[in-house]
């Protein structure tokens, strides 16, 4: 990964600087305290506000007129009991859901005590969850540090939208040639005068602009609703991943020649900027819609971006897949794609992807239709795909199934239909169902996490860890999502020597499996043996004039699910540099799976290194330092840097440096110390290895131990070993 760099910014909240995290590590930045912007809304857990219940009642209830105040109180989290999908389709329309649980027959919503009244009145069990609200309460009040400087209020890992903006803004400045940060359009703020300046909607396109090839194309959103936290800072992490492991890691070196992957990381900065001051806010924040109290408006105001867009708005095939109340959580707006953040993001993606699927609602996608979009959401631990608006299977069923069953391989989410029985629940109008419906496009939401505002240790121990690797296959797919995922994955490519010289024999080997998919408790996968491998080089087998090798059986025969392949390679003729050597698996149905690839690297000489001698021995007395060195000579003919690195050690030692570089015969010396404790007894030993590894060919290597003991004579300080 890229060093550390720190960027400038200028924002709202003054110009501190913020320190670009490496992605996918855990981040090491203070919060950043600063006053509300919108000030009437932190009253969601005090209670102050009196809140129009409009629209949350169960079906049938007589609303809450309009100027009305709701009954005082706080709201919790509760079971709210169903026996029957109708049941939770009516519920789903009218509460604040946050969980679904249909084994046990209940959800979790958020509802205030008149509500359960409500309920309890129609007959609906309601149970208050003490534990879960406490929770709840604990995340949107967390203890903060003394010093406050970056990010959301006591979650450090998310970056703000405006610190959001900085740093791909930056990124995109810094990789030219890799990154764009592309303005799409505008918030619902940034088009209404007389508020807050609202903000662009902006995608960071990640892709090498320098390389010709035909690309798939995946657009990746997040945050459409407001208070789903990691969502942002999941997808901002995945460009930055991408960007600075370009030419270092040979799988993303390959998919960025040969994909676009476009990222919206704030597909609702105004709902967003609401929910960084840890309030629960899920949609936009237009409050011209009618949902107003008295005195403030609402916290329930603002429309359900993710039921406004105009592919079956208001359509479901059923019942309350969204709402009409304007101060519902599902309400889907006035007309469809009315929000200006709905029209940026289906006009970009008008862009993208070209019409592959017919009107009609039974007509498929070609076989071969190309580009894949994925929605980041939280939470539940899901992968789900089209419909929403229907429990009917979409046209592409069973290729829509067998890709989300491959995302669900890699993050153990249950995969599933979203309007399927025991899914979750019917929507319509979502962002998922038009890409699919529109365009034909393979189309997915991933709801990552167990809640809306993600521990930071959580987000970066499992999120991070536990979609990446889905993620990086989606750009894998992305160009025939419909064929690609039914065929094997190849996996662990390896090369005898992936640094050699021209002429040389090299052995290739890898794993082709054609088993990588789970449902999570959906279905089963259909699995073939495999029944071939093949390896080409310098690019993909798609790719017009490649040439393709065949690989063999290690166990003489393609019989098997899961085979051991592998091939010899003659570099005879090869020009010096940097080549990938791709490796893709066929099963018994023809289909090829998606490739994995590796460097391989073509030197004009020959690299070597001697390191002297092979063992040290040095003795001090307690509380005192001894000091090593060790004669290093570049034996090759090519100049190479060598990284220095200690292996494990009880004792103080310190190296002098950690990397040398030298040209063809040049010499140096390396050295290093250790230091007896001072309650070391006499003849007790310790025993530090110091491996030297070249840059070039990391299997080239030397080492030296040095034996380090405690001794009761002072006079061997310092003693020396090696030299030039």
């Amino acid at each position: 990964m890229a060093d550390e760099r720190r960027f400038a910014r200028a924002g709202e909240f003054g110009t501190p600087r913020h320190v670009h995290r490496p992605p996918f590590q855990k981040a090491t930045t203070t919060i950043r305290k600063f006053e509300p912007r919108y000030k009437p809304l932190h009253a969601l857990l005090a209670g102050a506000l009196a809140l129009l219940l409009t629209g949350l009642l169960f079906a049938g209830l007589t609303p809450v007129a309009q100027g009305q105040d709701a009954p005082a109180g706080e709201p919790y989290l509760a079971r709210i009991h169903f026996s029957s999908q109708a049941e939770l389709q009516q519920l789903a329309a009218t509460l604040d859901v946050w969980e679904v649980n249909h084994g046990s027959g209940y959800l979790l919503a958020l509802i205030w005590p008149a509500q359960q009244q409500e309920l309890e009145a129609q007959g609906v069990a309601v149970t208050p969850d003490p534990a879960r609200t406490q929770a709840m309460r604990a995340a949107s009040n967390p203890a903060l540090p003394a010093a406050v400087d970056e990010g959301i209020p006591g979650y450090a890992c998310y970056r703000t939208v405006e610190e959001t903006d900085a740093d791909l803004a930056a990124l995109a400045d810094a990789h030219p040639d890799l990154a764009q940060w592309v303005d799409m359009g505008d918030s619902w703020e940034r088009i209404t005068p007389g508020g807050p300046p609202g903000y662009d909607l902006k995608t960071l396109v990640v892709t090498n602009r320098n390389s010709p090839a035909p690309k798939g194309v995946l657009f990746l959103i997040a945050a459409i609703h407001a208070r789903e936290l990691a969502t942002t800072e999941f997808a901002a992490r995945f460009g930055e991943y991408l960007v600075d492991n370009y030419g270092q890691d040979p799988e993303v070196t390959w998919l960025l020649d040969y994909n676009e992957i476009h990222i919206l990381p704030l597909a609702n900065p105004d709902g967003r900027k609401f929910a960084e001051q840890l309030l629960y806010w899920r949609k936009n924040t237009n409050d011209g819609d009618g949902c107003f109290t008295d005195a403030v408006p609402s916290f329930y105001y603002g429309v359900d971006l993710n039921r406004n867009s105009s592919f079956k708005w208001n359509q479901c095939n059923g019942f309350n897949c969204s709402s009409s109340n304007a101060c519902s959580e599902t309400f889907r707006g006035s007309g469809p794609a009315s929000e200006p953040e709905v029209q940026a993001l289906q006009d970009y993606g008008l862009t993208l992807f070209p019409d592959q699927r017919g009107s009609a609602d039974d007509a498929a996608a070609p076989d071969d239709a190309t580009g894949l979009f994925i929605t980041l959401h939280s939470y539940g631990k899901l992968v789900l795909y089209p419909w929403g608006w229907t429990p009917d299977a979409p046209p592409n069923r069973t290729q829509l199934r067998t890709l989300g069953r491959k995302f669900g391989y890699y993050t153990g989410y249950t995969v599933c239909q979203s309007g399927e029985p025991n899914c979750i629940y019917q929507t319509d109008g979502t962002s998922d169902d038009w890409v699919y419906g529109d365009l034909g496009v393979a189309a997915y939401t991933f709801e990552i996490g167990t809640t809306f505002f993600q521990s930071c240790p959580y987000f970066e121990e499992t999120i991070l860890p536990e979609n990446l690797d889905a993620l990086l296959y989606a750009v894998k797919a992305a160009r025939r999502p419909y064929q690609t995922p039914a065929g094997p994955e190849a996996l662990d490519v390896s090369l005898s020597a992936p640094v050699t010289s021209p002429s040389a024999i090299i052995t290739l080997t890898a794993t082709v499996d054609d088993g990588r998919y789970a449902s999570n408790g959906f279905g089963d996968e259909p699995t073939q043996v495999i029944s071939a491998a093949r390896y080409s080089i310098d690019a993909p087998s798609w790719i017009t004039g490649t040439v393709t090798h065949a690989m063999a059986a290690v166990d003489g025969a393609f019989d098997e699910t899961v085979e051991e392949v592998q091939a010899t390679i003659d570099t005879s003729g090869w020009t010096p540099g940097q080549h990938l050597i791709f490796v893709e698996g066929q099963d018994a149905d023809g289909v090829w799976g998606a490739p994995s690839a590796r460097f391989l690297q073509i030197i004009d000489g020959t690299l070597d290194v001697e390191m002297t001698p092979d063992a040290i021995p040095g003795q001090a007395a307690s509380g005192q330092t001894i000091v090593y060195t060790a004669g290093v000579t570049n034996t090759g003919t090519l100049t190479d840097t060598y990284d220095i690195a200690l292996g494990p050690h009880a004792w103080p030692t310190l190296l002098a440096t950690d990397a040398i570089t030298l040209t063809p015969a040049a010499s140096t010396s390396l050295a290093w110390t250790v230091t007896v404790p001072v309650n070391a007894a006499v003849g007790v030993t310790d025993v530090v290895t110091v491996t030297l590894t070249s840059r070039t060919n990391p299997a080239l290597q030397r080492e030296v131990r040095a034996v380090s003991e405690a001794s009761s004579r002072r006079a061997y300080l310092p003693i020396v070993g090696g030299g030039d």
